[in-house]
């Protein structure tokens, strides 16, 4: 368990269980999970981000609401050197940090707030990373941490990172959950206080609502912020509450007794239910996902590519798509959804074919097959609606090459961890995009800068990644498109993953929800939601 299972707060006044309609402006969201803590830099998963980063902060810059426009955050404006190597963001003024049972501001935000935010993560001996011993896996595996060759304060509201290389989606990265603004004042505080561990726990942010209580596997509480700077987007309830099912099908019965609101990753079998129910409404659009089988390449006989290629053509992948995604999605050919620009049109899976399965497996030196372990996911995910049917289905398909599978699920936040370890032979994992930029795939899940993170093969090869470095260093999107096209073909043949299936968002909701916009980011965000 990660250290965020330490937090413990058993409060009174638990809901009722009668219907939410009854209660006075309370949005209920019945989410999917526990998250493992309240400090977005620390994270990469959506459970993490949508109980932090979606509620409590705000970032530099941030995309439309159900968009992928990139807009103002809290910098207001920003500019680039012709070089593509300074970025300087002006920062917003008037906006006031959250006043919480635990913590009374006594300055607004400023620039103090953002050198804070990357210092920590730019800085293994910072004051307070050293008092609070932390790592950033998502800063990290997109290579942030070595590419900011400097952060200035220009002035009170005026902020310039430099950098040693171009880096073409650098504001759009600024948008995203783990670049969360944080109060250099709070955190001088908890330091100052020796609670520096309480950044996690309980945060403070300028975004649209305040953080009131947790408890682990129940419920965690949020109330409005009615000092928001964004009145166009503001909150539209009094109060926020998630509460926590594991189970789709509890989730479901919930949604119809009226005891939530909104619910995640409905099971694709209740969907039909769902839609002919008239007290509920469906929002659905084609997810911009990638749901896989990770090889961990470090593991042998995994690091040799005919044993990868052996495993690819044994999975029969349609039987995969009708029993788990049940309609609700479509075959994953590449590292990235069709809509991804850059998307490489022209190739294609090696065809389900166990005897040539087997007759890989013999030349390779595994004429009787071999053991190996098998992950899955111990909860739903926006890109795979069933982790342990699939992974039965997948262990059944090798057991006929002959090989033995041996399926494993432990809790979210270990599985993730363990995983970044190297603990894993295979694992079902997946990702949903983040910016709408290519190296938020080619390069985070499967780069040589997350080896340690998110890129659970742990697949760091020369000639994919001279490419992806240098589409990522050019702002010509004609030529960024020609070397990502390459680096598909690349990743195709050495097959570090199986690509399985890009899932359809689907997010249901009780006919009094309003103006909720599908994150085409796979968050959930109620900001400007309300209620009937």
């Amino acid at each position: 368990m990660t250290r965020s299972s330490k937090i413990r707060w058993i409060f009174s006044g638990l809901l009722a269980a009668t219907p939410l309609t009854h209660a006075a402006n309370t949005l209920i969201y019945c989410s999917e999970g526990s998250p493992a803590g309240f400090d977005p830099a620390q994270y990469n998963a959506l459970t993490d981000f949508n109980a932090s980063a979606e509620t409590v902060f705000n970032r530099l810059t941030q995309f439309t609401r159900g968009g992928t426009e990139l807009v103002p955050g809290l910098a207001e404006k920003w500019n680039v050197t012709p070089d593509g190597l300074s970025h300087t963001f002006y920062l917003r003024k008037g906006v006031k940090f959250q006043t919480t049972d635990y913590f009374t501001p006594s300055r607004e935000f400023n620039a103090d707030d953002v050198l804070f935010t990357f210092e920590r993560m730019l800085d293994k001996n910072h004051a307070f990373r050293k008092a609070y011993p932390t790592e950033f896996p998502y800063f990290a595996d997109m290579g942030m941490n070595e590419n900011i060759a400097k952060l200035e304060k220009l002035d009170a509201n005026t902020v310039k990172f430099t950098l040693k290389k171009i880096d073409a989606a650098f504001a759009q990265n600024m948008a995203l959950s783990f670049a969360s603004i944080q109060s250099a004042e709070y955190a001088g505080m908890l330091l100052k206080e020796g609670r520096p561990q309480q950044i996690n726990q309980q945060p403070v942010g300028t975004g649209p609502f305040i953080f009131k209580r947790y408890q682990k596997d129940a419920q965690i509480r949020f109330t409005a912020n009615k000092d928001y700077w964004n009145r166009a987007d503001g909150p539209k309830v009094d109060n926020l509450v998630f509460a926590i099912s594991v189970d789709p099908s509890v989730r479901f019965q919930k949604l119809k007794a009226g005891e939530c609101h909104i619910t995640a990753y409905p099971r694709p079998a209740d969907l039909s239910a769902m839609k002919a129910d008239a007290k509920l409404q469906v929002k659905t659009q084609p997810g911009f996902n990638l749901g896989y089988l990770a090889y961990n390449v470090k593991h042998p006989p995994l690091d040799q590519l005919p044993v990868r290629q052996a495993l690819d053509m044994a999975i029969n992948r349609q039987a995969i798509l009708d029993a788990v995604y049940q309609g609700a999605g479509q075959a994953a050919t590449n590292p990235m959804p069709p809509t991804q620009w850059s998307y490489n049109k022209s190739l294609q899976d090696a065809p389900h074919d166990p005897e040539k399965a087997k007759a890989l497996l013999k030349k390779a030196g595994f004429p009787e097959g071999f053991d190996i372990s098998l992950w899955a996911m111990p909860v739903q995910r926006p890109y795979n609606p069933n982790p342990k049917l699939m992974a039965e289905m997948i262990q059944a398909d090798w057991a006929k090459i002959g090989v033995k599978a041996k399926v494993q699920s432990i809790e979210w936040g270990e599985y993730l961890r363990r995983a970044k370890k190297g603990e894993h032979d295979t694992m079902l994992i997946g990702w949903t995009g983040d910016n709408g930029d290519p190296d938020n795939w080619l390069g985070i899940l499967f780069g040589c800068d997350a080896v340690n993170g998110t890129n659970y093969s742990k697949w760091c090869h020369t000639p994919y990644e001279e490419l992806i470095q240098k589409g990522k260093a050019t702002t010509d999107m004609a030529e960024r498109t020609r070397l990502y096209m390459k680096a598909q073909e690349i990743f195709k043949q050495q097959l570090p993953v199986t690509t399985i299936a890009h899932s359809t968002v689907n997010i249901p909701m009780r006919k009094e929800v309003q103006d909720y916009k599908v994150s085409p980011f796979g968050l959930m965000s109620f900001y400007g939601v309300s209620l009937r």
